[in-house]
């Protein structure tokens, strides 16, 4: 299904890996091309209510975390050497549903049967390489990293914020890849409940996603923040659930994760009926191929009349990516992060005909761009007082291995 959906110049698949988490709706999802798009470049969440009211059916894409200058009236002046824009939703002439054995087919002008059929008989041969001679640098140093993990301390200790999630680059230019064959690589080394593989003509997304950034069935919206990460010990289970459960009891991880966990809830309260708003998994710990992950749940009951607009303004972007409070540290973020994140922490998903809607946390991602040849992933962690320069730059290099084994 993926390598058939790949000759499309847009496409969208989204895997939950067999996951089967809490609100899970499907197993995989996968839209090609598109009959309808909606990407201005100014005046996004004026223009979004409009747009949703005109289309036909499903909608995917995404939103770049920069759809932050319009929220807050910031600016951005970094470089973004990948190039998505800052929305971009697609109504697909093809979208396949699969849950379980049953495969569900809706197209606007082709015959499901047809397109079921040149599925199954695509060949899926590839053989060209994942990679050719990748060769990976980090935009800062090691030295360059702890001094400024020092500098943002020092704002803590000042009172300008409490926490702020400081990302560094690591890129490869110029670079060869076959995007697809390295997506498969990702999956298999790290796969994750909000996995997707997304190409916009020349861009690609290469996602391994283990976080929900905001669900939407009915009128309940949930989310999901991750704040809180422990390495894996996959050879000695013993020693590996003795890893878990220093991260479920860790003081430092527990204050992260509340943090975010009070900044959601802020959020959601000014789109929710009043009282609705609830913490239904307070410091869950989860654990991925690589990380043990401490994860909350909160969600809410929205007030009549909210879309998806009043929704992106309230809480875009995601808690867990920028810190408290949340214009003060993307000011800062501005300030010390080297590269633009771009689509990087922003979020990719779908819209169902009915409203409905589900995006992740554009996080343990590859991004690349085919016609500059440029690749990127960026890696990050959440700052405290009481966070050691040492211990998150560690932890870093702990999220990015997925990526760089990818890439080998």
């Amino acid at each position: 299904m993926l390598n058939w959906a790949n000759q499309f110049n847009i496409c969208c698949f989204l895997d939950d890996h067999g996951y089967h988490q809490n609100f899970h709706s499907f197993d995989y999802l996968l839209a090609v091309g598109a009959n309808k798009i909606f990407s201005p470049a100014q005046n996004i969440l004026s223009q979004l209510p409009g747009f949703l009211k005109s289309r036909n059916g499903w909608l995917f894409g995404h939103i770049g975390y920069d759809l932050k200058n319009e929220i807050e009236y910031l600016h951005s002046a970094k470089i973004d050497n990948i190039g998505f824009p800052e929305i971009f939703l697609f109504e697909p002439e093809i979208v396949i549903e699969v849950k379980g054995t049953t495969a569900t087919i809706y197209s606007v002008s082709t015959n499901p049967g047809d397109i079921f059929n040149r599925v199954l008989q695509h060949i899926t041969a590839n053989n060209n390489p994942a990679t050719e001679g990748i060769i990976v640098k980090s935009a800062i140093s090691k030295q360059h990293y702890l001094e400024t993990i020092q500098r943002l301390k020092a704002h803590i200790l000042r009172g300008d914020c409490y926490e702020i999630n400081f990302c560094q680059e690591f890129f490869a230019s110029p670079a060869e890849i076959n995007p697809l064959a390295v997506f498969n690589r990702l999956s298999h080394i790290s796969p994750s409940p909000f996995s997707c593989y997304y190409r916009l003509e020349d861009k690609y997304l290469l996602c391994a996603s283990p976080e929900r950034y905001i669900k939407k069935a009915g009128n309940t919206v949930i989310s999901q923040p991750m704040k809180g990460t422990a390495k894996r010990n996959t050879l000695d289970p013993v020693k590996d659930g003795q890893l878990k459960t220093n991260l479920a009891n860790s003081d430092k991880d527990k204050s992260e994760n509340v943090m975010v966990v009070d900044l959601v809830r802020n959020d959601l309260g000014k789109i929710c009926i009043e009282g609705s708003v609830e913490v239904g998994e307070l410091f869950g710990v989860y654990t991925f191929p690589q990380v043990h992950q401490m994860v909350s749940t909160i969600k809410g009951a929205l007030q009549p009349g909210i879309g998806l607009a009043e929704i992106l303004h309230a809480t875009f972007p995601m808690g867990s990516m920028t810190g408290a409070p949340k214009k003060r540290v993307m000011e800062l973020i501005e300030e010390y992060e080297p590269v633009k994140r771009g689509i990087f922490s922003g979020a990719v998903g779908y819209i169902t005909p009915g409203g409905d809607f589900d995006f992740n946390v554009i996080i343990r991602s590859i991004l690349y761009n085919a016609r500059t040849k440029y690749l990127s992933y960026l890696v990050g962690s959440g700052i405290t007082f009481y966070s050691d320069e040492e211990k998150e730059y560690e932890e870093c290099l702990l999220k990015a291995q997925a990526m760089e084994q990818a890439l080998k």
